[in-house]
């Protein structure tokens, strides 16, 4: 097995999502500007998807990095691979799950393609593939690395039992995994202590509850906005910082990702890393959730 040295990997504090770029509408300077102001505001991590944006997201982005030669240098770029996803250019009879080497190694090198880059510092199987080979997807890994392509590997919404068996084969940096005030299975599910066992820091994707923590009128989400929106008042801030504070105060030190093309919405993120979140409110908010007590 190759020598771990995935504890010296760092992603910046909130990372930026692109799985809606394409519906930003907008131009390459636009885009150029928008991975300017992020860089301002420290995030220099950009999460990514081959399948993103049916297809198109990363070639929209590195659109933006050929335009402007220095942006590349200043960043890490994140990207996902191994959902076959049936779209006009892609007639599959249906959508599935392939991590073969084969596969694989393509996707990885049409996302350097698309990204115009020559490497991708952190590449994850995007989805648990129930017909995974761990043997033969870790020879893929280190062959892909030691050609220079990728300089970690990691998974997104894997199982702690699924993270194990790939980790025993080649190393991971990370597990990729929802976590939000509304969606808080991986509290419980011992992804998160198994990243506090390992030193392997989780990334978060939709910290924000895709949007249902703002404006959707189930009971739940009535219960949590009404708590936060108190505690929020108590410290002066927005919704969406509380919401990102919630998430970074977990001992896993976490990456949430934040989704928005709004740099106000970036500048929110940022500022929970400022935020001091007392034990109390974060079960307050854990209770509301919940719709009742801690047992």
């Amino acid at each position: 097995m190759p020598i771990d040295n995935t504890h010296r990997f760092e992603l910046s504090p909130i990372v930026a999502g692109l799985w809606r770029i394409t519906e930003w509408q907008l131009s390459v300077q636009d885009r150029v500007r928008w991975i300017e102001q992020a860089l301002e505001l420290g995030i220099t991590s950009f999460d990514h998807a081959d399948i993103y944006g049916d297809y198109r997201a990363e070639s929209l982005f590195g659109e933006a990095l050929k335009a402007t030669s220095n942006l590349r240098g200043r960043m890490q770029l994140v990207t996902k691979c191994g959902i076959r996803l049936r779209s006009s250019q892609k007639p599959y009879r249906i959508n599935y799950y392939d991590t073969s080497a084969a596969y694989v190694r393509a996707e990885v090198e049409q996302s350097l393609r698309n990204l115009h880059t020559e490497q991708l510092d952190l590449v994850l199987i995007h989805r648990p593939d129930y017909l995974m080979d761990a043997a033969p997807l870790a020879e893929t890994f280190a062959a892909l690395t030691r050609e220079g392509k990728v300089a970690h590997w990691g998974v997104s919404n894997h199982s702690t039992s699924q993270f194990s068996l790939l980790h025993q084969q080649h190393p991971l940096v990370t597990n990729q995994v929802e976590l939000s005030p509304l969606q808080m299975s991986a509290l419980d599910d011992g992804t998160l202590d198994q990243a506090q066992q390992l030193g392997l820091r989780p990334m978060i994707w939709s910290p924000l509850a895709g949007g249902r923590l703002f404006n959707s009128v189930d009971e739940q989400a009535q219960r949590v906005r009404a708590e936060m929106s108190a505690i929020a008042s108590r410290h002066g801030i927005s919704l969406t910082t509380l919401a990102f504070a919630w998430v970074l105060r977990h001992p896993s030190r976490p990456y949430p990702i934040t989704g928005t093309s709004r740099i106000e919405g970036l500048r929110d993120a940022v500022a929970a890393l400022k935020v001091q979140l007392d034990t109390e409110d974060w079960y307050a908010i854990w209770t509301a959730s919940k719709g009742h007590s801690v047992p």
